[in-house]
């Protein structure tokens, strides 16, 4: 089948994708434009893990106020190069975290910078929770892990809901972005401020 040059950059347009990416994709799905973009999602993601280990040294710090001036927010937000540093999209994405981070207040990056002793006063609480429900001993271990998990989605960074797009999470998002630029993407650190907080 050939594949024009005319969907070939709608589908690159649409994904940040490189041009023999994009046709290879088409080819793939028979010209299928949605279930190229899935390709080249699946395949951006697989090598976006393979890029984990690899070191992130460059990036920018960015600053968001939100309305009113009462938070603001700094994140620094690590890439590979200066030049993936200096895309828009990288920016794009840098500005939308501290933004997420402004309307969230997460309190760590990752689940695993979560300080011990929050994590162990929150296990306690929620083994409270459960003994006083009166579910089963051999099950309240599992209960709680999944407590944990929530209090995980709801309060770390990386785990929580996308504010802008609540379908995916804040992860996601950059593991998308780090699909398209071909490169390993990590938010550092975060710091929120508040007004009288």
């Amino acid at each position: 089948m050939k594949i024009g040059a005319k969907v070939v950059k709608e589908l690159r347009d649409r994904t940040g994708a490189g041009m023999m990416d994009c046709k290879r994709a088409l080819e793939a799905t028979g010209a299928d434009i949605e279930a190229a973009i899935d390709l080249l999602r699946s395949k951006g993601e697989a090598k976006a893990a393979k890029r984990a280990a690899r070191a992130a040294n460059e990036g920018t710090v960015t600053s968001y106020i939100h309305h009113g001036g009462r938070i603001g927010v700094l994140v620094e937000l690590n890439c590979e190069t200066d030049f993936v540093a200096n895309t828009d999209g990288f920016r794009t994405l840098a500005r939308d975290i501290a933004m997420h981070v402004a309307a969230s207040d997460p309190i760590a990056v990752a689940a695993e910078d979560v300080d011990a002793a929050v994590v162990e006063r929150e296990r306690k609480v929620f083994m409270e929770q459960v003994a006083l429900e009166g579910k089963p001993e051999h099950i309240r271990d599992r209960i709680v892990d999944g407590k944990l998990a929530k209090f995980y989605r709801e309060r770390v960074l990386l785990e929580q809901a996308y504010v802008k797009d609540p379908d995916r999470s804040v992860g996601e998002l950059i593991t998308e972005v780090a699909a398209r630029t071909g490169e390993k993407i990590r938010v550092a650190r975060f710091s929120r401020f508040q007004v009288g907080g």
